[in-house]
């Protein structure tokens, strides 16, 4: 596989993965969660898997992070492909994580059976205060040290139903002086008897996307699992579950700064917020940051694009002017 002219911090690394022979073609995925429309920021993560991919001669997939059904619609997933195929991408193939329930479960018992996970029954609350501080460390479950047989019996009573919501969870044994909090036994599996909505009642325990991701990366045969910066505390934990369950060869994830522009919402639960309590008349409003709301404003994908092309792919966090998006529209136009 040949490299090409790196232009950003994301190419280089890629490039230095083909020097040491580590991958022999890109894959990459662009994975919504289907619990709401794509807003302005997705452009540029659509911008930064799908044009990576396309640049490097490679796939991306079209990956759907379902692991919470209490917030996921249909309706999500089919305005989600249309912004998608509005803004001009196309997908190797439509993934869900939901196609890989089975298999995530599998995975689970492996790590109960190499002693690396353990049912837990404090509450949410509890496991909370037991965590610790970014100072102090966190304090052992008193259920941590239960033996294999009890955790494979607990945990596969909790797949038939036996317990009520809330009252156990999974959580993987790591470091619970841990500097990073995200490695402190983080909860792996919890029981939540919600109708999915592609595998209806077939699941009463869901997958935490934590712990769902990286084996989701792999199956996929992603190579760059390529996320916005709030994800890089939550790198080391993606690399033990890929390193405890034995991928190889290992995604790897790299994270980048998200979009930021003055005076706009960018966050879909505010958004949600919005269109439940009748502040706008839907996520198309044309009042809306959202994709669907920018089209019926008549904002062509093209300048979407050119401003996010234009911003450049870098890891500081930083925020553009509304005036900035607003002049390349007016460009475009």
């Amino acid at each position: 596989m040949e490299k090409i002219e790196a232009t950003n911090f994301i190419e280089q690394i890629i490039n230095d993965d083909i020097d040491a022979g580590k991958i022999s073609a890109v894959q990459t995925r662009f994975p919504p969660e289907p619990n709401g429309y794509l807003h302005i920021g997705h452009i540029k993560s659509m911008l930064v898997n799908f044009g990576t991919a396309k640049k490097y001669e490679g796939k991306c997939n079209l990956f759907f992070d379902d692991t919470n059904p209490s917030k996921e619609k249909t309706e999500f997933v089919d305005a989600i492909r249309k912004d998608i195929e509005w803004v001009g991408y196309d997908w190797a193939k439509e993934v869900y994580a939901s196609d890989f329930f089975d298999t995530i479960y599998e995975y689970a018992e492996k790590l109960i059976l190499d002693g690396k996970a353990f049912v837990c029954d404090l509450s949410p609350e509890e496991i909370s205060a037991f965590r610790g501080t970014l100072t102090e460390a966190g304090k052992e479950s008193p259920y941590r040290n239960r033996s294999i047989e009890e955790n494979l019996t607990l945990f596969r009573e909790m797949k038939a139903g036996k317990y009520p919501d809330g009252s156990k969870c999974l959580r993987a044994k790591i470091d619970m002086a841990s500097p990073n909090m995200n490695m402190r036994d983080p909860v792996i599996y919890r029981i939540l008897r919600c109708t999915h909505h592609r595998t209806g009642d077939k699941w009463c325990i869901y997958p935490m996307y934590d712990y769902a991701h990286p084996i989701c990366d792999y199956l996929q045969g992603v190579t760059h699992s390529l996320c916005t910066l709030e994800f890089e505390d939550h790198r080391p934990l993606y690399d033990w579950v890929g390193i405890q369950l034995g991928f190889a060869p290992k995604p790897r994830q790299i994270e980048f700064a998200r979009l930021a522009v003055t005076n706009t919402v960018m966050s879909k639960r505010y958004l949600k917020k919005l269109v439940e309590e009748g502040h706008v008349h839907g996520w198309d409003d044309p009042r809306m940051p959202t994709v669907a709301g920018l089209r019926n404003r008549g904002v062509p994908p093209e300048a979407l694009l050119d401003f996010c092309t234009k911003i450049g792919i870098v890891k500081a966090k930083s925020e553009c002017q509304l005036f900035y998006l607003e002049a390349c529209i007016r460009d475009n136009l």
